[in-house]
C-alpha cells in the first residue's frame, strides 16, 4: 500500500497513515486502500479492535487539493455535471462510514494536525485520544466550501451545536485540551508514543472480551445514537435475544475469577453471492 501500513497481530489490526513528507494528506489513492483494508477487515473477522494512527508532524492535513484538482473534474457547468458531484460525495462518504460500520470498535490515536477531511474521517470512529499539540479544523470553510463528507453530520453528536457552529463558519483551530473538555476526544498526552501506547492498551482490553458481545454493543450504541429510548429498548431486545451466549458468560466469569485471559471464537467470515458466482 502507498498510504498505509497495516498490521494485524494479537487480534488487534493497527493501520498507520505513512506519507509524513505529504502531511498524510487524502488523494484518490488514499480513499481506494482505506476502502479496500476496512472492507478486509469487516469481512475477514479475525481483528477484534482497529487503532488508526500516524506519521510525521500531522495526522493528516485532509483532502490533498491538487491531487484532486488534477484527478477529479468537479464540474459546476450544467446540472448534469452538478449532479455528478452528489454521487462523487456519496462514494467519498461511503468510506469513512465504513469506519463506523465496521464490526469492531475503532480508535483514533491523533497528533498535530488533524485538518479538513482528517476531522470527516475520526468523528467516525469510536475513540480519540490525542496529543498535547493536536488540534481540529473545519477547513473546507477556509477555501470557501462547505465541509461535506461526515463533519457537519457527526461532529453535533459530539460537541456542543454552539462549539460546532463556531469551528464550522470560522474554520479555527480546536486545540487538544479543549476538545477534551468538549468531549470530542477521550484523554491527552504528553508524547505520541505514550499515546499509541494507550490506544492500542484499549485495543488490547476491547480485543480480550467476546467479540461478539463488542459487535452487539457498538450496534446498540448507534442505534441509540439515532433512535427514540423506546425503539432503541426495543431493539437491544432483539439484539440481545440474537447473540446470547451462556457459555462467554461462564467463560468471562471464570477468566475473571482465575485471573486469566478468556477463550472466545473470532466473528464469523463473511461471504457475499459475488465470491461465489
Amino acid at each position: 500500500m502507498q498510504c498505509f501500513e497495516l498490521t494485524v497481530q494479537d487480534h488487534i489490526a493497527h493501520l498507520v497513515l505513512n506519507r509524513p513528507a505529504e502531511l498524510n494528506t487524502m488523494h484518490p489513492t488514499f480513499w481506494r486502500e482505506l476502502d479496500e483494508v476496512l472492507t478486509q477487515l469487516h469481512r475477514q473477522g479475525q481483528a477484534r479492535a482497529l487503532v488508526i494512527s500516524s506519521t510525521g508532524k500531522h495526522f493528516s492535513a485532509g483532502m490533498s487539493l491538487e491531487a484532486f484538482g488534477g484527478a477529479i473534474a468537479m464540474d459546476d457547468q450544467s446540472a448534469e455535471g452538478r449532479a455528478a458531484i452528489y454521487d462523487l460525495l456519496t462514494g467519498m462518504q461511503a468510506t469513512f462510514t465504513k469506519l463506523e460500520t465496521l464490526r469492531i470498535p475503532v480508535i483514533a490515536a491523533i497528533q498535530g494536525g488533524c485538518i479538513g477531511g482528517a476531522v470527516d474521517m475520526v468523528t467516525a470512529c469510536c475513540v480519540r485520544y490525542a496529543t498535547a499539540d493536536a488540534f481540529f479544523c473545519i477547513q473546507e470553510i477556509n477555501i470557501g466550501m462547505v465541509a461535506d463528507v461526515g463533519t457537519l453530520q457527526r461532529l453535533p453528536r459530539l460537541l456542543p451545536m454552539g462549539v460546532v457552529k463556531e469551528l464550522a463558519y470560522t474554520g479555527r483551530r480546536l486545540g487538544a485540551h479543549k476538545a477534551l473538555a468538549y468531549g470530542l476526544v477521550n484523554e491527552v498526552f504528553d508524547t505520541p508514543e505514550a499515546m499509541l501506547a494507550a490506544a492500542l492498551q484499549c485495543a488490547r482490553e476491547i480485543a480480550a472480551k467476546p467479540p461478539v458481545a463488542i459487535w452487539g454493543t457498538k450496534q446498540v450504541i448507534h442505534y441509540a445514537r439515532d433512535h427514540s429510548v423506546e425503539d432503541s429498548l426495543r431493539q437491544m431486545g432483539w439484539v440481545q435475544g440474537a447473540i446470547w451466549s451462556n457459555a462467554h458468560v461462564r467463560e468471562s466469569i471464570a477468566a475473571m475469577k482465575t485471573k486469566r485471559s478468556g477463550q472466545f471464537p473470532d466473528l464469523s467470515p463473511l461471504q457475499s453471492f459475488t465470491d461465489l458466482a
